[in-house]
């Protein structure tokens, strides 16, 4: 069963088509990747599949029902966002930023829950920052204010995660704990990925965004490629096997060991 569903999306930027033709399947438990150059277009995509910014084609439907027929409550009821720029306000403490992700699920003019405590020190004991609680947000460094954001959208308690470029200002240390965090949410996860090899190791299908169109989605291992890296990134290309794992990994740049007949393949 797809969770989320689009359909011939169209969206821009100030009337400027900027990606269009969008037909995208995301099956419900599954974690897909989007990626793309930079200024491709991921995260207006991304705001428009969200109903964040308003498409100007197509359509997206969410657990069946039509994104553009749901109100503000009901959107964040059935996904919660985390933006590549959210930051959390300075003048409040870690936890009350994470328990602002619990306000769709308040009644109308509620301002605080005390039932929501276990769920917010949950979403920050799934980030690694249950120690923070009582910290005023204005003494987290990047990687940590980055955390509490996931944690706010962790504690939203909606089972589709839409993220933009998560393991920004993360080391990668907290890189990998975070993407192994997400993973065991079980939630459907939808992220814009700078990092190739992060989303060849973490996502189990890839959504390659190149001139204004989706260039290619299906698993990693198929999608990313020597002749699709060459052609969208420009760089060289080719994937190991992890001797004790059996995993395929992604190897990118001069050094990756391209065989000479993929180098024919994407001359």
């Amino acid at each position: 069963m797809h969770h989320l569903v689009a359909r011939g999306l169209a969206c821009g930027i100030d009337g400027r088509t900027i990606v269009s033709g969008v037909d995208l399947d995301i099956p419900r438990g599954s974690m897909v990747a989007l990626v793309g150059r930079n200024g491709s277009g991921k995260s207006t995509l991304i705001r428009s599949l969200i109903g964040l910014r308003p498409m100007t084609a197509g359509t997206v439907h969410i657990d069946g029902a039509d994104l553009s027929t749901l109100s503000p409550r009901q959107r964040a009821t059935r996904l919660a966002h985390v933006g590549q720029e959210d930051a959390p306000p300075e003048d409040l403490l870690v936890g009350e930023m994470v328990a602002m992700g619990r306000i769709p699920h308040r009644p109308p003019w509620a301002v605080t829950d005390t039932s929501d405590e276990p769920v917010v020190l949950d979403a920050l004991a799934a980030v690694g920052m249950a120690h923070a609680v009582d910290r005023p947000c204005q003494h987290l460094s990047g990687g940590e204010r980055r955390r509490v954001m996931l944690a706010r959208g962790i504690a939203q308690g909606s089972d589709l995660l839409v993220l933009d470029e998560p393991t920004n200002h993360l080391d990668i240390h907290h890189q990998i704990q975070l993407m192994d965090t997400i993973r065991g949410l079980g939630a459907t996860v939808l992220a814009a990925v700078h990092d190739l090899s992060l989303a060849a190791a973490h996502f189990d299908r890839v959504a390659v965004l190149h001139e204004g169109r989706l260039f290619a989605v299906g698993e990693p291992t198929s999608v990313l490629d020597p002749t699709t890296l060459h052609r969208v990134f420009d760089v060289d290309a080719a994937h190991l096997t992890d001797p004790v794992t059996g995993r395929a990994h992604l190897v990118l740049g001069a050094g990756a060991p391209v065989l000479a007949d993929q180098r024919k393949a994407v001359s």
